[in-house]
């Protein structure tokens, strides 16, 4: 069951240094991340509009759900209805998950105004939601969002205070990863500046671009690990995958190095 409160202490429930994205018997994508994400690391997954960011979250929650982990899902772009349709398109099927409680989706609007029409402290409301950080993988898809829509974070960024403007949002990450959460973070890295998404480069664990190109009739996608801290085995330094409906995510072997 859920906690009710902020996690203060180590979690002594995790055992071992990683959590496992499971499902060695439909992919191999977590054969692929030397038997999955580091716990307490923040995990940042970088890449463009179309590159697979959010179907790779998707995969992880539902993955990281089918070995026991607790998982929170804050989507800026789906409500619920739409995230268990797009679930269940991929072949992940997580109405069961979400009425055990096993898995905790989110909706985050980023465009709402207070009662006297000011804009919302998107960072302040993330941060204050204590519920939503009782899980042991945090996921939020897409981080971008928040930051561009917050009037704080913006402010900042437009005086030039670009890593000001991030600290306060990464101290508090490094708090909860202190207790053995670990936050997958997904970023469209055309909606921000360099100087924006840097120091959450910096201070990732876990470090993946994502791109797309196209190839004949077919879309060539690929991860490339930049970086992996705590890793499992060794992992290749570049992924390729596809991702087919009712089967989801697809490792391709030829891109495994």
């Amino acid at each position: 069951m859920r906690s009710s409160s902020f996690p203060t202490g180590p979690m002594e429930s995790v055992t071992g240094r990683l959590y496992s994205l499971g499902m060695a018997h439909h992919d191999r994508l977590n054969h692929a991340f030397g038997g999955g994400l580091p716990r307490g690391s923040i995990v940042l997954v970088e890449g463009e509009y179309g590159a697979g960011k959010s179907v790779l979250a998707q995969r992880f929650g539902y993955g990281l759900c089918s070995e026991s982990h607790d998982v929170t899902y804050l989507s800026t772009e789906l409500t619920t209805g739409k995230f268990v349709t797009q679930m269940a398109s991929l072949g992940y099927d997580v109405t069961s998950l979400l009425l055990q409680d096993r898995l905790l989706f989110l909706h985050g609007a980023v465009g709402g105004t207070t009662s006297d029409g000011k804009r919302l402290n998107l960072l302040e409301r993330l941060m204050g939601a204590t519920a939503m950080w009782d899980s042991d993988v945090v996921l939020v898809d897409t981080f971008d969002a928040i930051l561009r829509n917050d009037p704080t974070f913006e402010g900042l960024v437009a005086d030039g205070e670009h890593r000001q403007a991030a600290l306060e949002i990464i101290s508090f990450f490094r708090r909860l990863t202190a207790t053995g959460r670990t936050v997958v973070l997904t970023v469209d890295s055309s909606n921000l500046s360099r100087d924006s998404l840097d120091p959450f480069r910096s201070i990732a664990d876990v470090y993946l671009e994502l791109s797309v190109s196209q190839v004949g009739r077919h879309q060539r996608r690929d991860i490339e690990v930049k970086r992996f801290a705590g890793m499992g085995t060794q992992v290749g330094n570049r992924i390729g995958f596809s991702v087919r409906p009712g089967i989801g995510i697809v490792v391709e072997n030829r891109m495994v190095v």
